[in-house]
């Protein structure tokens, strides 16, 4: 395993079994809200149990459970073990780490708020969600996003920390957040070194 990767075993989710391909749809399109066509991440950490995901850090001040939290909307494979998750979520982390270095706390992940198959009932248009380079902070500190002012309060802090971070806007509807703070990084994918295509 090369220097700094995730101690997971890594999957091409072209060759898992049907039912799970089923569910991630490895290298299949979403439509975006413009019409783009996004294509899905094809390869994924595997995570064999809760425990793994408890106790593995991501980056310092962040576990792997932060980021695959769902509730029984997500699809029932994604609720059992093994679990996967796109190999980008290590981006996302990474983004995250640097935000909570600026804004000096930490910084809570809703539950469905990171990692989201292409399966789950709130997946919506091409969401970043789907490649896991999107988060919904709920709270930093002791600060609850919870109404327009914390929540426009905390996207002018974001954007002044981290211009490349996107941020949905406040409102209520699709596209928009009413009780917490989007951020992503874009369509982003990767493909890990010890993969060879």
């Amino acid at each position: 395993m090369a220097d700094g990767a995730l101690p997971l075993p890594i999957v091409d989710g072209l060759e898992l079994p049907s039912s799970v391909r089923a569910v991630l749809c490895p290298e299949e399109a979403l439509v975006d809200v413009n019409g783009v066509h996004r294509r899905l991440p094809r390869y994924f950490y595997r995570i064999d149990s809760w425990k793994t995901a408890l106790d593995l850090d991501v980056s310092p001040h962040f576990k792997l459970w932060e980021f695959i939290g769902v509730d029984v909307r997500e699809h029932t494979l994604q609720r059992l073990f093994p679990r996967y998750v796109p190999c980008a979520v290590t981006l996302l982390a990474a983004h995250l780490e640097v935000l909570r270095d600026g804004l000096g706390s930490y910084v809570h992940i809703a539950a469905n708020g990171a990692y989201r198959s292409p399966s789950h009932e709130l997946t919506r248009a091409a969401s970043m969600h789907c490649w896991g380079t999107a988060a919904n902070i709920y709270r930093v500190g002791d600060e609850w996003y919870n109404d327009r002012d914390s929540i426009e309060r905390a996207t002018s802090r974001i954007r002044g920390l981290m211009p490349s971070l996107w941020i949905r806007p406040y409102g209520s509807g699709i596209g928009f957040a009413n009780d917490h703070v989007h951020v992503d990084i874009g369509y982003a994918m990767l493909q890990p070194r010890e993969v060879s295509v």
